[in-house]
């Protein structure tokens, strides 16, 4: 039975996600700092960890045994003024949706270079392409989505596949923070008029992290229905 590493794995895309490998006969490391509202079941360990902690992961990675795939999900996002930035909360952003998920890949590279297989898949964001209203987030999503090619041109030689997925709006608990404004905007830049639920996306992840042809890689999946910026 392979296994997989899900981060941000409590709740929303993360969540779906675990469900979406236990379906696919997989065992899922399910890590997050609060798993309080966790209720997916099967071959399911808990992993309570906050990952600002950024010094710790190489040690929480050795103690995890082989891991096959690794979804960098867990993601931050604050609805601050953009002139109003707390310093802890860009700290907190940049360590959990940038600084994490490259401790997390750099841990368990070796490994996987050693096997000659493994898969990462990233979760970004549409936020990653626009002029984005919460600053800091836009960024660090950007900064994922190019980790994802660097690191795909370090480990693709070594049979490793390292991609991304790049959301729209999606139906999570970051998602019902926005102002009614925001999400009256997001209806209005999508094809379908509503927001992805995170099974959705979660289908593109488990592809990526399963069976994608070995071709793929160093790219992003775009799961946004027509929500670019026009």
């Amino acid at each position: 039975m392979k296994t997989a590493l899900v981060t941000g794995a409590g709740r929303g895309i993360g969540l779906a996600t675990t469900r979406a490998f236990v379906t696919a006969g997989w065992r899922v490391l399910a890590l997050d700092k609060d798993l309080s509202r966790f209720d997916a079941t099967g071959p399911i360990e808990q992993v309570r960890y906050d990952l600002t902690g950024l010094e710790g992961i190489p040690s929480l990675v050795k103690s995890l045994g082989e891991i096959d795939t690794l979804v960098n999900n867990a993601g931050v996002l604050y609805c601050d003024p953009y002139d109003a930035i707390p310093e802890a909360h860009k700290r907190e952003i940049l360590a959990v949706n940038l600084e994490a998920p490259a401790a997390l890949i750099a841990a368990l590279a070796p490994a996987m270079i050693a096997r000659k297989d493994g898969r990462i898949v990233n979760v970004g964001s549409v936020a990653a392409f626009t002029g984005h209203p919460d600053l800091w987030y836009g960024i660090t999503k950007a900064g994922l989505l190019n980790l994802t090619k660097s690191w795909a041109s370090q480990l693709g030689r070594h049979g490793v596949l390292v991609n991304a997925v790049a959301p729209g709006p999606t139906r999570t608990d970051m998602y019902d923070q926005l102002p009614e404004s925001r999400k009256e905007m997001v209806s209005r830049s999508v094809y379908s008029g509503r927001a992805a639920q995170p099974a959705e996306v979660a289908a593109v992840i488990i592809w990526l992290g399963t069976v994608s042809p070995e071709y793929l890689n160093g790219t992003t999946i775009d799961c946004n229905n027509g929500s670019y910026p026009r």
